[in-house]
């Protein structure tokens, strides 16, 4: 019997996916020896066991492939277990791949009906909540456009005002808040914190470890398919990136010294063109830089002087992205940079900001202009 205090209960549960490999040569082949062939099994996840009580909010983080998000899909029923059990106390909901659930011919308004009815609601309920969704979502007249019409953040806008409408025990949510614009994700989370105090209970996938501090009351960490920790989210995140730089270590041991130096990196703050109000105390200037050089020197410049003591810090949402491409080769310790700069010391007008991105011979990997003005 699962216990009462429970929201879900995970015990020894181990998920595995089939992979076959074809060893026909044509199509002939095919056709005829269909059922030929290799196949392997791939274990994701190993042995997992976990209890979340109802009320908490719990933040699932790991790199990719460790097999987190396979574990929220068990968790909605998408997939089942392996073996083990995995069990669910209430009602449930979830936010997954974008676009899941939409029907992409119909409009907005309509797939908002078309949602809801999954999650249980009857044309009743969603009458009276309709006027409440559309406005949260921020759509305007596109919620009567259709849905295929929509970009990215518009579909993240949509669903996420559905699934807080439905009155669900549990929300299950993946990285799909990571594709809004800033203001809508402030949004999303403050309204995840108004849940939190009504009890609700709330998983969530996230490369944003400052969410996972800031915002989770427990961390739990998978690695290579494995419960690797489970507790106070600041100790947990502090254990993850620990290793993730010990994995980069070791990596970056194996791999030949004359391998293609490369670099990415990117100005977050000031935007290009920006317009910055002159009466504000400092000017963050804000951004990101991945190499696969351990000896790269990182270096900003301010109209062309160069700015000194550059903070470096982590950036979990840069490390996700960048990972694979970089064949793990990424200190993400330092992936993130930035500097306050007194408005003292700037007059008003145009302004350039360089960063740059040097090897040890001399050579520059990457390199990212952007200009503003202070009015």
């Amino acid at each position: 019997m699962m216990d009462k205090q429970n929201a879900i209960e995970v015990k020894d549960m181990s998920k595995s996916f089939k992979i076959q490999h074809d060893t026909a040569k044509g199509l002939k082949e095919k056709l005829l020896f269909w059922n030929r062939g290799t196949v392997e099994y791939h274990e994701v996840l190993k042995h997992i066991s976990l209890n979340i009580k109802k009320g908490e909010t719990v933040a699932l983080i790991g790199t990719n492939g460790s097999g987190k998000s396979t574990l929220l899909k068990l968790m909605t029923k998408i997939y089942y277990p392996t073996s083990g059990t995995l069990e669910t106390n209430g009602k449930l909901t979830s936010l997954l791949e974008l676009g899941a659930g939409f029907h992409t011919e119909f409009t907005g308004r309509e797939n908002i009906y078309f949602n809801a009815s999954i999650f249980g609601l009857t044309r009743a309920d969603i009458d009276k909540r309709i006027d409440e969704i559309i406005e949260f979502s921020e759509l305007g007249d596109f919620i009567n456009s259709p849905v295929r019409t929509y970009s990215s953040g518009m579909f993240m806008r949509l669903a996420f005002s559905v699934a807080i409408n439905v009155d669900a025990d549990i929300l299950l949510i993946d990285e799909i808040l990571a594709v809004g614009d800033q203001h809508f994700q402030d949004k999303c989370y403050a309204k995840l914190e108004e849940l939190k105090k009504e009890g609700k209970t709330i998983v969530i996938v996230t490369h944003s470890l400052d969410v996972v501090k800031e915002m989770c009351t427990r961390a739990i960490w998978i690695y290579n398919g494995e419960l690797k920790m489970d507790g106070e989210p600041s100790l947990v995140v502090d254990a993850y990136l620990k290793q993730i730089a010990e994995d980069h270590k070791n990596k970056s041991k194996k791999v030949s010294k004359d391998i293609e130096l490369k670099a990415d990196l990117f100005i977050d703050e000031p935007d290009q063109y920006e317009v910055v109000d002159s009466t504000q105390d400092s000017l963050l200037l804000r951004g990101w830089c991945v190499t696969n050089d351990d000896e790269s020197v990182l270096k900003v410049s301010l109209d062309g002087k160069e700015v000194e003591e550059i903070e470096r810090h982590p950036r979990g949402d840069v490390y996700a992205v960048y990972y694979e491409m970089y064949d793990g080769m990424l200190n993400a310790d330092i992936l993130g940079w930035k500097k306050n700069v007194m408005m003292s010391n700037l007059e008003k007008g145009i302004h350039k900001v360089v960063v740059s991105c040097w090897c040890e011979d001399g050579r520059c990997l990457a390199s990212k202009e952007q200009t503003f003005t202070i009015e």
